[in-house]
């Protein structure tokens, strides 16, 4: 398996009181279908994983295995979670409903000590959906976990059949570039900083998985096109409207900001939950207005849009 597109980090939809609303995830998955997107990676830091119950998780399983089917995309769940036997439901989960790969990251209480430890810990989740591809999710910044990549795929290579790779959020590009030529550079990486996708590019990457592929998938689809065309000033530009873009949603708290912004987009995925924050409506109308004058709709989206 290469993930060789632009797979969008998906937001779990609450209601305005925070309960989960898996009825809207249906609205979620034509609006990216109808934006080019054709993966989603669901239930992971984008859609809050540590937020839901078990239930919860599932619940979101049975929604995207719907609406994906309707809306023709495809299907990354991402398990991972502090309690292993939840890790590995999840993943018996993914393979019942048709999914086409799953992630998983670290547990960050109780930490891997070693790569061998994390092998072992991602072993016993990949044994459970044997029929799917399995990525390590390498998020360090979240997970305070600190491994050699190229090491975590030399030892995994001979213990993880179904290893298809990792998905690399992380902005050490020296690591990448080293595990990317681990094992005769068999592995898939996909990049997971939107903020960087140039320089990984320029050092091997082909795909990535996103949050900002939600409400800007035309401006990403440009930069990785510019990428692959040997475009460096074009790509380098369009990085940095990227980079303004996520500083202003950033400003106000990200990931409450930016479920705002779907909504201002017609898709109402609702707030973030706590300990995550929510903007005001005068800080969502005024970053709204900021993202008009930076040009918002001529680049971020294929169709054109008007505050709702």
């Amino acid at each position: 398996m290469k993930l060789n597109t632009l797979v969008s980090a998906s937001h779990t939809p609450f209601h305005a009181d925070g309960s989960l609303a898996p009825e809207k995830v249906d609205a979620q998955a034509a609006f990216l279908a109808k934006q080019g997107i054709t993966h989603v990676f669901i239930t992971g830091s984008t859609g809050e994983a540590h937020s839901l119950t078990r239930d919860e998780r599932l619940e979101m399983f049975r929604a995207w295995e719907t609406a994906a089917a309707a809306h023709r995309l495809q299907v990354i769940a991402h398990c991972g979670t502090n309690c292993l036997e939840d890790a590995k439901a999840y993943a018996r989960a993914a393979q019942q409903h048709g999914f086409v790969g799953v992630s998983a990251l670290a547990p960050s209480y109780f930490k891997p000590s070693s790569v061998e430890v994390l092998v072992d810990w991602c072993a016993a989740i990949a044994a459970c959906c044997p029929a799917l591809p399995f990525y390590y999710y390498d998020i360090p910044v979240l997970t305070q976990v600190h491994l050699p990549m190229d090491k975590f795929l030399e030892v995994a290579d001979t213990v993880i059949p179904n290893l298809a790779g990792i998905k690399f959020t992380n902005t050490d590009l020296t690591s990448y570039l080293k595990a990317s030529r681990a094992c005769g550079g068999k592995y898939d990486l996909p990049w997971g900083v939107d903020e960087m996708i140039v320089g990984a590019f320029a050092t091997g990457a082909r795909g990535g998985v996103g949050s900002t592929y939600n409400f800007a998938p035309k401006l990403n689809q440009s930069i990785v096109a510019a990428c692959l065309r040997k475009d460096d000033q074009e790509a380098q530009r369009l990085q940095s409207i990227s980079i303004r873009m996520i500083e202003s949603i950033a400003a106000t708290g990200y990931l409450g900001t930016a479920k705002a912004l779907m909504k201002k987009l017609g898709v109402d995925v609702g707030p973030a939950r706590l300990p995550l924050t929510n903007p005001t409506t005068a800080q969502v109308d005024a970053l709204w207005h900021a993202l008009q004058d930076q040009g918002f709709n001529e680049w971020a989206l294929h169709t054109s849009v008007s505050s709702s």
